[in-house]
């Protein structure tokens, strides 16, 4: 598929001062990844509150979410282990309807020598209303196993889900402390709304959210209180696009139990129609594709899949 580029509205100030000026029912997607409260350097002391503050600052943005959140709207709410039973809390007292409690796992993080060292972090998703959108087609995984009685189409990915952080070595790290990786932004928005749909980027920081939107075609109001990094999130959203910067690797999982030449190449092109033509990326992803059929069964299987994707597709 095919998306229709979309320039986000990215609004400088406070979230506070901006949620009340939207209108009721007026976003079909919310992404937050407020401070979590843990004096991080945002360069305006905004990770900095007592523990009262930090609930009444919560209490104040959540309560406009809510109201600003359309009736088949969801929200995803990063946040730390310290305050993520606070935050659930407060979106109980909502009476919002819980979705899951995601796990977002990466390869690695801070490093301990008494304790296990932290390798996750959590993701609440809560809907207005029982009757959310969730878009689970858009979202599948290439199934584990072969075989003909599973969806080939491909799996749920569950709420466990694996994407690297988004690593200071790396050429689309930005100078903010907490970036969010694409991948794991791209599946809310594909999950969760329509081409042409509204997104809410709460405390937008270096503007994964709208950049994703922007390449998905949704439409996204970005919220951002620091000068900087808005001024940051214009430019990367005037960057070119060639792929996300992160991906799930089950996208090119290749079951090893095809056991004919024909079967390998009927399979290997539904997996091309359904997991790597639809991404944004896709162009970068092939060569990946090939070289994984070709580790995985030999170079005629390969060279048979690219030749029958040029003339079906």
């Amino acid at each position: 598929m095919k998306f229709q580029m979309i320039t986000p509205e990215i609004i400088a100030g406070d979230v506070l001062d901006i949620l009340p000026g939207l209108d009721d029912n007026s976003v079909d997607l919310i992404v937050a990844d407020p401070p979590y409260n843990l004096d991080k350097d945002y360069g305006n002391r905004s990770d900095s509150f007592t523990s009262g503050q930090w609930v009444e600052f919560s209490e104040k943005w959540i309560k406009q979410a809510h109201r600003v959140l359309s009736e088949t709207g969801t929200i995803y709410i990063f946040m730390g282990f310290r305050n993520i039973s606070t935050t659930w809390s407060i979106l109980e007292k909502l009476n919002m309807n819980f979705v899951n409690w995601i796990t977002w796992h990466y390869t690695q993080g801070t490093g301990k020598t008494r304790g296990f060292s932290p390798r996750h972090e959590d993701i609440l998703m809560f809907s207005k209303t029982r009757n959310y959108k969730f878009n689970l087609n858009s979202i599948r995984v290439p199934q584990k196993y072969y075989r003909k009685r599973n969806n080939m189409s491909g799996a749920n990915p569950g709420d466990v889900w694996e994407f690297s952080h988004v690593h200071y070595c790396k050429s689309g790290r930005r100078k903010h402390p907490t970036q969010k990786p694409e991948g794991v932004i791209e599946r809310m928005v594909l999950a969760s709304t329509d081409p042409g749909d509204t997104v809410l980027d709460l405390f937008s920081g270096t503007g994964t959210c709208s950049r994703v939107c922007q390449i998905l075609g949704r439409n996204c109001k970005g919220i951002e209180i620091n000068p900087d990094f808005v001024d940051l999130i214009i430019q990367r959203l005037g960057e070119p696009f060639e792929l996300f910067d992160s991906i799930d690797s089950r996208l090119f999982r290749i079951p090893d139990d095809l056991r004919t030449h024909r079967e390998r190449v009927d399979y290997l092109l539904t997996h091309l129609k359904n997991f790597i033509l639809p991404n944004p990326g896709y162009k970068h992803h092939l060569k990946r594709f090939y070289t994984e059929i070709e580790l995985k069964y030999d170079i005629k299987t390969a060279m048979d899949v690219l030749g029958k994707a040029e003339n079906e597709f």
